[in-house]
Order: C-alpha cells, then sequence, then structure tokens
C-alpha cells in the first residue's frame, strides 16, 4: 500500500480570520512492490528480494530440488536460463499437503493470510472516526486474518502463491474483497521480445495490475517467463497448452498428455502461481458451436475443439484432470479453469454451449478441492448488459462460489479500438454482481498486440471499473478516496486531486494545459468555468454567507440530539433564516416535539406556531406589537413574553401569558440590550408584587422555570435532578435540586391551582 498525504483545509471564520484544519492521510492498495518505493534499488537481472521464502521453510513441509545456475536438469526436464539467482527449487515433501487451502482448512491463519488482512483493511482508521457515517454509503466487517483463513477454507477465495515464486507480495482473489485486475503480457511469433515483455510488467503492476498472465506464444517463451517470474511481486499465471503446443511446432495433431505434462512441471517448478487449464471444454460440446455467428474464440478452446475432433476422442486435459490436481497440489498452483467455449460476440452470448461447458466446470471445481487445490472459473467474454447478470448467478449456483475471473465482458461489438470502453462497463456491473476478478482489455483488443501505452489505457479502465465495483458493494473503506478527492476538488486543493487521481501524470497535465503557472494550483477554479462561473467557488460563497448570517442547516439533527437525552422543554430560537427553510426547520420541530412528548416553544413566529399546532410561542416586545391576541389566546398555544421593566411586565400581564421573562440580568454578548442588567433583588420583588412564580435565571427562564415549579409543588423527577442544554457551548448539565429554606415561595405549601397554567 501507499500512502497519500494531504494538506490541510484553510478555514475563514466569521473574524475573517484563517485557521487550517489537517486531514488524514488516504492508503491506497498498490500492487507494485519494491518498483514503487524509490528508495529500493531496482535491477531487473538479479531479481527481486525473496520475500516469503523464510515463511515457507518454517513450515518444514517442503523439500528443495538442488540444480545447476545455468541448465536446470529437473527429473529430466530441460530448463535453460540466464538467471544466477536461485540454485534450487521446493516441492511439497512426501504425503504433504502445503496448498493455502488445507492449512486453511486446518484452522491455520498462515503469514500469507496475516499479510492479505493488512492490505485489504485501507483505511479503517479513517472509518473509525466519528465521520464514518458521511464516509461510506455501506460498510462491512473489518478483514482479519480468521476472516481470510475462513473465506480461503469455503472456496470463495484464493491466495495464488506457488512455493518457487517467494518473490511475491501475498494477494486474494474473492468477492469479498477488493475487485481485483489482471493483465495479459506475452510475446507472439511476430513481435516481442524477453525485455520487452519484463518492462510490460512492470508497467503493468506500476498501473495497478493484481495479477499478470504470460500469455507467450514466440520463441524463447520458458525463458522469458523466467524473467517475469523473477521480477514480479504480484502472482503469474499461464496458459500452458500454449507452450506445449511450441514444443510440437504449432501442430496440434501432435499434442498429447505426456507432453502437457511436462510443460505443467516445467512451468510448476520455475514458479508460475496460477494455470488457465481448458478441461471443461468436452467433445460432446462442440456441436453445440455450430449455430454461432464467431465460433470458438478462445485460444485455448479452440486448440482443443481441434484436438478432440482430429483424434475423435474426449479432452485429454479432462481426462487426466487429477493428475492435473497432483502436480499442483505438489507446488500450490491454483488452477483457473478456462472458458474454452466463451461467447466472441454478443449475438452468441449465454448459449447452450458457454453453459454446459459452466456446469462441467463446477463438477471439476469438487475434484480440485478433493485435492486442496485453489480454484477459479474463468467467464466471459461478450455479453450484453440485460444478459450479464445471469452469468453471475450461474457461476455462484454451479461452481460453489469458487471466484470468478471475466474478461470484460464486452457489452457491445461495434468499438473497435475502444474495447477497453465497451469491455469496462461489463467489468463494473458483473464485479458488482460478484465477480472477483477481471482481466482486462486493451484498446488493441481484436487489432493486435498492445504495447506500453494500451497496456496503460486497459488497465487504467479496469481499475475504474474495479473501483465502482467495490463502491458499489459496499467494500469496507472503499469509498475513502472517493470522498477525500471530492474534499479536495471542493476546497480547490489541486496537488491533493493530481495525488489522489489513478493517473496523476495525466490529471497534472490536463489542468496545466490551460493554467500551467505555480499560481494556477491554488486558485479557486478551473479554465473550465472560470472564475466567476465556478459551481463550487459559488457554493462556497453561499455556504459561508449562510454561516455568517447564522442559517442553520443542522438546527433539527442537534433538535433531535437534544430531544433524545431526555429534554422536555425547549425553546427554538432561528434568526434571519429563508422563509421556505424556516416553514419546514418549525414543522419538523413540532413534529419531533410531539414524538418525545416534549414543549416545544416557538420563539417569534406566532402564525407558524399557530400553523403546525406548537407546545407554545415566546415573544419579545416588538413581536408583540405585530402580533394577533386574540388569534394567539383562541390557539390554545401557551404564551411567553420578554420584559424588561416595570412597564413591560404591566403591558405583559394584560395578555394572559404562560410565563412572563424578566430580564436581563446578566451582561449578555448574545444580542445588544437597550437596558441595563436588573437586580436580583429587584426581580424578586417584582415577582411578589406581580403575584407571579420567580424569579429562575438563565436564557427566557422557560426550562428552568417549568422544572422548578413541578419541583416545589411535588410533581418533579424523583430523582429531584434537572438536565439543562447550553446552546452555545452544545453541552449538556444535569443539575440535582435543592429548596432554599431562605426562600418565601420555596418553604410555603402551594396551592397547586395557582400554578395550573405553568404545568400544564
Amino acid at each position: 500500500m501507499r500512502s497519500v498525504k494531504l494538506s490541510p483545509t484553510q478555514i475563514i471564520d466569521e473574524n475573517n480570520k484563517t485557521r487550517y484544519e489537517n486531514n488524514i492521510p488516504v492508503l491506497i492498495y498498490d500492487t507494485s512492490g519494491p518498483y514503487g518505493d524509490p528508495k529500493i534499488p531496482i535491477n531487473v537481472n538479479s531479481g527481486l528480494k525473496l520475500l516469503r521464502n523464510q515463511w515457507i521453510l518454517d513450515r518444514n513441509d517442503i523439500e528443495y530440488i538442488p540444480v545447476c545456475n545455468k541448465t536446470k536438469d529437473i527429473n529430466n526436464l530441460k530448463i535453460s536460463t540466464n538467471f544466477n539467482k536461485l540454485n534450487f527449487y521446493y516441492r511439497a515433501k512426501n504425503k504433504k499437503n502445503i496448498t493455502q487451502l488445507y492449512y486453511a482448512r486446518s484452522g491455520i491463519i498462515t503469514q500469507e493470510m496475516e499479510f492479505i488482512a493488512i492490505r485489504e483493511n485501507l483505511n479503517h482508521q479513517e472509518l473509525n472516526s466519528e465521520n464514518q457515517d458521511k464516509l461510506t454509503s455501506k460498510t462491512s466487517n473489518i478483514i482479519t486474518p480468521e476472516f481470510v483463513r475462513q473465506e480461503v477454507a469455503s472456496g470463495r477465495a484464493i491466495i495464488p502463491s506457488n512455493i518457487n515464486h517467494p518473490e511475491s507480495e501475498p494477494m486474494i482473489i474473492g468477492r469479498n474483497f477488493f475487485v481485483k485486475i489482471n493483465a495479459n503480457i506475452g510475446n507472439s511469433s511476430i513481435s516481442s521480445s524477453i525485455e520487452e515483455e519484463v518492462q510490460k510488467l512492470i508497467w503493468s503492476i506500476q498501473w495497478g495490475a493484481d495479477t499478470v498472465m504470460d500469455l507467450s506464444t514466440g520463441r524463447h517463451i520458458h525463458e522469458t517467463r523466467e524473467w517475469i517470474l523473477r521480477n514480479s511481486p504480484v502472482p503469474i499465471g499461464t496458459v500452458p497448452i500454449y507452450q506445449a503446443l511450441e514444443k510440437v511446432k504449432g501442430v496440434i495433431e501432435d499434442l498429447n498428455w505426456e507432453i502437457f505434462e511436462n510443460t505443467l512441471l516445467e512451468q510448476a517448478i520455475q514458479g508460475v502461481d496460477y494455470f488457465t487449464i481448458h478441461a471443461g471444454l468436452l467433445l460432446k460440446y462442440i456441436p453445440m458451436t455450430s449455430n454461432r455467428l464467431t465460433g470458438i474464440v478462445s485460444r485455448g478452446g479452440s486448440i482443443m475443439a481441434k484436438w478432440c475432433l482430429s483424434h475423435h476422442k474426449e479432452n485429454f486435459l479432462y481426462e487426466n484432470f487429477e493428475k492435473i490436481c497432483k502436480i499442483c497440489a505438489t507446488y500450490d498452483i491454483s488452477l483457473s479453469l478456462g472458458d474454452g467455449l466463451r461467447p466472441g460476440s454478443i449475438y452468441d452470448a449465454n448459449d447452450e454451449a458457454q453453459f454446459a461447458e459452466l456446469y462441467t466446470l463446477g463438477k471439476l471445481t469438487k475434484i480440485a478441492w478433493k485435492y486442496h487445490v485453489q480454484v477459479m472459473i474463468e467467464g466471459p467474454g461478450h455479453v450484453p448488459i440485460d444478459k450479464i447478470k445471469r452469468n453471475m448467478t450461474e457461476q455462484l449456483k454451479y461452481c460453489h462460489e469458487a471466484p470468478f475471473y471475466t474478461l470484460g465482458p464486452l457489452t457491445t461489438d461495434i468499438a473497435p479500438g475502444y474495447d477497453h470502453f465497451t469491455s469496462g462497463i461489463g467489468a463494473a456491473l458483473i464485479g458488482w454482481y460478484g465477480c472477483s476478478m477481471l482481466c482486462y482489455v486493451t484498446p488493441k483488443e481484436h487489432l493486435g498486440l498492445p504495447n506500453k501505452n494500451d497496456v496503460k489505457q486497459g488497465l487504467i479502465a479496469y481499475k475504474i471499473a474495479a473501483h465502482a465495483a467495490d463502491i458499489s458493494k459496499g467494500h469496507y473503506g472503499a469509498q475513502i478516496r472517493d470522498n477525500a478527492m471530492s474534499k479536495a476538488r471542493f476546497e480547490f486543493r489541486w496537488e491533493d486531486q493530481f495525488n489522489l487521481a489513478i493517473d496523476p501524470k495525466t490529471a497534472r497535465m490536463f489542468h496545466d494545459e490551460t493554467l500551467p503557472s505555480p499560481s494556477g494550483k491554488t486558485v479557486h477554479f478551473c479554465s473550465m468555468c472560470g472564475p466567476k462561473f465556478c459551481s463550487m467557488k459559488i457554493s462556497q460563497e453561499v455556504r459561508n454567507f449562510s454561516k455568517n448570517h447564522q442559517i442553520h442547516q443542522d438546527s433539527i439533527e442537534w433538535l433531535t440530539k437534544i430531544l433524545s437525552t431526555g429534554i422536555k422543554t425547549i425553546q427554538l430560537r432561528i434568526k434571519n433564516m429563508n422563509e421556505i427553510y424556516l416553514d419546514e426547520n418549525i414543522k419538523k420541530a413540532v413534529i419531533l416535539g410531539k414524538k418525545y412528548k416534549a414543549c416545544i416553544f416557538i420563539n417569534d413566529y406566532w402564525k407558524l406556531a399557530i400553523k403546525y399546532h406548537a407546545y407554545g410561542v415566546h415573544l419579545g416586545q416588538k413581536d408583540m406589537k405585530n402580533a394577533d391576541k386574540k388569534l394567539l389566546y383562541d390557539s390554545g398555544l401557551h404564551l411567553g413574553l420578554s420584559t424588561h421593566n416595570d412597564t413591560e411586565v404591566e403591558r405583559a400581564l394584560l395578555w394572559n401569558p404562560s410565563y412572563i421573562a424578566f430580564g436581563h440580568i446578566f451582561h449578555t454578548t448574545t444580542k445588544m440590550m437597550n437596558s441595563q442588567p436588573q437586580d436580583k433583588i429587584d426581580i424578586q420583588q417584582n415577582c411578589q408584587e406581580y403575584g407571579v412564580l420567580g424569579p429562575i435565571a438563565g436564557l427566557m427562564g422557560i426550562l428552568q422555570a417549568l422544572e422548578a415549579i413541578k419541583f416545589i409543588i411535588g410533581i418533579h423527577d424523583k430523582r429531584e435532578k434537572i438536565k439543562i442544554f447550553n446552546g452555545k457551548t452544545l453541552q449538556l448539565k444535569i443539575l440535582k435540586l435543592t429548596k432554599n429554606l431562605n426562600c418565601s415561595i420555596c418553604t410555603k405549601k402551594q396551592n397547586l391551582n395557582k400554578y395550573e397554567n405553568y404545568i400544564k
């Protein structure tokens, strides 16, 4: 994995002062291995560090076969290579099981499983933050080593990891993990060299390939693969029938099991992590393709079909499948059961031949599992959108939930040169449905052998498809990178946007085509909209305006939190809000009050309080001038009135209010006051003079007063406590009530009728 460090967010407060808020670094799943670390020197002539070698040795269930450096002669198998790195290869000891599937079934958590759990748990700390609900639409459980073991043991996931490829960094293929991407490379009889293929390998993993398949069909197949394996931190897969065919000079009829078996052993000893085996194409299925528009398009499938028809015999891969499994078990090689009858056009999608082979692959899966061999199933191909889901459901049902690995599928056949787009659409969909690994398609598909840029374009298209699928599936932490990008975009942190991009270089290049100067990396607009029409810039201005004018979008959210604490009396004070939002906020507040059986007093907006049948309304002196006294009285609302002197108290009493707020007692900073703070003693005298209960000090006095009245007349909370929420500090306090023995009101036995209006 790699960490993308983000710059801080610049915040300008209401006093026009600037402060900075740190952004948490984003961890990104990385497949480039040592090639992604500039501190590690790379020499392709000597290969990579043997990362897993000690893990493999510590299990004490393997034996090694000494070989010469230049020419390796193992069991009469000639292996020529120029690598001086390895002087031995491993295989399982006699009667020992060494596969990851066997370990998992035995309840053993291997170092590979632990490594995978770490890789798959990206950004879990970020998800555990207080903003978790805003960071992802869905979340799953944290992926533990035990969960990895369970998925492998069930056959739902595989860990391709030949013991002779210790350079590889452990990874997992399964639908409950990140969707993985495979890149195909390999020379042909027409073009490409060993050096080019090694560079394609490095290029592929730098752009996100989780595995690489060497599909070489030209000269030096074995040498090319040796160089690839020794320099690969990702699993390497092959189609062994290609090399077997080279051994018989391309004459399909000359193929036989013995030649193929030798080829398997050579590749197994060399370190290939998974084999594509076209064992599901049976002789009886071949006639099913006669009505197809494009026949058999799989190279391996067409080879085996021709061999079967030439000899009028059953597929020798099918008949010798258990022998194949024994070889794979000896080196912990995973099987990728090939779809030799996949459709080569959307016209042929989901036909009889395709599914007949799929059902056979399901039977072969059970056989492989008997030998503790890990299995994944290959799928199409060319499939229109409406037929894609069936491919996934059929595979899950008949192949026992083994991982599905598809080529696309391409959703239309009209776009040669753009098939990384046509297939990327299908890849995203089938990844969402549960496909575990997607085989990339390049712009050169159907046209020629891809070059480096074609490989890059194909991988980027498929990384996008896989990531979109991960988000749709609700993979733990998948959306963190998207949210970080969106936040950086909204805050015009251009460098962070470039660094978070799948292709940072291209993103930066496109931006700099019109805004190349350093100042262009800090401006709050791009060349698309310019400084005056940037929607995000305008949105920020709207947000700042709202904040400075106390337009609180979260008032209802806070009201819900406050009510959920058990507070029963709240005064809702909203200032300077748009009428549309104001109406909706008050409506929601009243509904919430009734839901929590609380008394909601609406400040100022008496018409809306009446309209939505609030518990009460509180008015200031100015509001009283504009209010309809009779309408308020007829509505039955509890009325509270603010006063600041004797004259205002006398005026308020004429309205027959439920309570009167005397004030202000203390100096206040929340608004400008024309009057001076009143003395507490004067207010006590006023209370007695006007025959009202009081004084209770506080913001408008509502909550404290009502709870205190209940306490005095004996209908209070028996725990003798009241809850008070401070709207300024956003803190909840619990106060214990006690009677003041010197108070003429608290110490007297009260007449309930006198305070009836206060507690209704």
